[in-house]
C-alpha cells in the first residue's frame, strides 16, 4: 500500500528539518547512486578531424604557446558540457605547437600521454631527455615529471592530450609547479630511458621513482611492426582483431597507474562482436578507414578521426580496409580498485 498524505508529511517536514543540520535522506536517492549496471551522462560522440582542424590550427592565430602555457582545444562531451571532460574520469584535448615555439615547462600530478596527430620536428622534454615526435607516437608524462614541448620543425604539430584530470579532482589531489626557466635542461641524450629499460632489461638495482613507465615514447614504427608480424598467425579475437596493451616495462602492467593506453589491428572486411565495458575509452583513427557502432550512433571513420565510448556502452567496429586504432581508458584504475568488468556478446566476465 502507498503512504498516507499524513504520512508523506511527516516525512517532508522531517527532510527539512534535518536539511538544517547538513543531512539527507539516503532512501530518497538509493536507487540512482546504486545502480544495477553503469549509468552515465556522457555520450558516444565522433570528432572528425577534417571539420575540427582548422579551428585547431587558428587557435595559433589567438593566444602564443607561451600565454596559454598549454595551447588546446578540450574535446568536451556534448553529455557533459561545461565540465572539461571527455568521460566521466578523463579529459582530452588538440595541442597546436607551431615551430619555433615552446610550451612552457611544468610538472603535475595529473598522468598525462600525447598521441601525435601530424606534424613532425616537434619534441616533448620530459625530465631532462627529448623525444622527437612524429605521426602515430605515443608519448608520456608521468605524474610530476618536468616536462615541456617545443618545435624545431617548419609545419604546425597536432596532438591528442589523455590526462586523468577528473580522477585527481575526485580525490582533491592536484599540485602544479612551474620550472624557472620554459625549457629545461638537457641532461640526457635521445634515447636513453628506451636504451635503460625499452630492451627487456635494466639497470641493476633502479630504484623507480613512480609507478609510471620509465619508458616514456613508444614510436608508431615499432608497434605497426609488431602488429605486422602477429597478423601472420591469423589470430583474431572476435571483439577486439588483433589489440596490444603499451606497457610499462617495470611491471608489465599499464603505462600509468591511472590511464591504460592500446593499439588495436582489423584487417579489411573484418567486423568485430558486440562488447563492452566499464572503462569509458577515448579512441584515434591511425590508419585505415571503417565504421564505428557506439550505442545508438554510427561514426564513419577516416584517418585522425576521434571518437568516445562511454561506460558499459556497446561498440562494433567495421573495416572498409586495413583499420588501425589507439584507445585510452581508465582500465588500470578500475583494475587497481576491483571495478572492471566487461562484456562480450551475451556472455559477461568481472575482474
Amino acid at each position: 500500500m502507498g503512504s498516507t498524505k499524513t504520512e508523506i508529511g511527516v516525512r517532508e517536514k522531517f527532510y527539512q528539518d534535518i536539511d538544517s543540520h547538513n543531512m539527507a535522506p539516503l532512501w530518497e536517492v538509493f536507487r540512482s547512486l546504486v545502480t544495477p549496471t553503469p549509468v552515465t551522462l556522457a555520450r558516444p560522440h565522433c570528432w572528425y578531424y577534417q571539420d575540427v582542424r582548422d579551428w585547431v590550427l587558428r587557435a595559433g592565430d589567438v593566444i602564443t604557446a607561451r600565454e596559454a602555457e598549454r595551447r588546446v582545444l578540450v574535446l568536451e562531451n556534448p553529455g557533459l558540457r561545461g565540465q572539461t571532460r571527455i568521460t566521466n574520469s578523463l579529459y582530452a584535448g588538440l595541442q597546436l605547437i607551431l615551430p619555433g615555439e615552446v610550451a612552457p615547462s611544468h610538472r603535475h600530478t595529473q598522468s598525462a600521454l600525447r598521441f601525435i596527430i601530424e606534424g613532425t620536428g616537434a619534441y616533448t622534454a620530459v625530465d631532462g631527455e627529448r623525444a622527437y615526435m612524429e605521426r602515430g607516437d605515443l608519448i608520456l608524462t608521468p605524474p610530476m615529471t618536468w616536462h615541456d614541448h617545443g618545435s624545431n620543425g617548419e609545419v604546425p604539430t597536432v596532438w591528442l592530450d589523455g590526462l586523468d584530470i577528473p580522477i585527481i579532482q575526485t580525490f582533491d589531489a592536484s599540485f602544479l609547479e612551474g620550472f624557472p626557466e620554459d625549457s629545461q635542461p638537457t641532461t640526457k641524450p635521445e634515447g636513453d630511458s628506451r636504451a635503460r629499460y625499452g630492451r627487456n632489461m635494466r639497470p641493476l638495482d633502479t630504484q623507480l621513482k613512480n609507478t609510471s613507465s620509465p619508458v616514456f615514447s613508444y614510436p608508431y614504427a615499432d608497434y605497426r611492426e609488431a602488429l605486422e608480424k602477429m597478423r601472420l598467425q591469423e589470430e583474431w579475437d572476435i571483439c577486439h582483431g588483433l589489440k596490444m596493451t603499451f606497457i610499462n616495462p617495470q611491471t608489465g602492467g599499464p603505462v600509468m597507474p591511472t590511464i591504460a593506453a592500446f593499439v588495436q589491428l582489423l584487417p579489411k572486411a573484418f567486423s568485430t562482436s558486440p562488447y563492452r565495458s566499464t572503462d569509458a575509452s577515448v579512441y584515434t583513427v591511425v590508419d585505415g578507414e571503417g565504421r564505428a557502432f557506439v550505442g545508438d550512433e554510427e561514426f564513419s571513420l577516416t584517418p585522425n578521426d576521434i571518437f568516445v565510448v562511454p561506460s558499459w556502452c556497446p561498440l562494433q567496429l567495421n573495416a572498409e580496409e586495413d583499420l588501425v586504432l589507439f584507445s585510452f581508458s581508465d582500465r588500470s584504475a578500475q583494475e587497481k580498485l576491483g571495478l572492471w568488468r566487461e562484456q562480450r556478446g551475451n556472455k559477461e566476465d568481472s575482474l
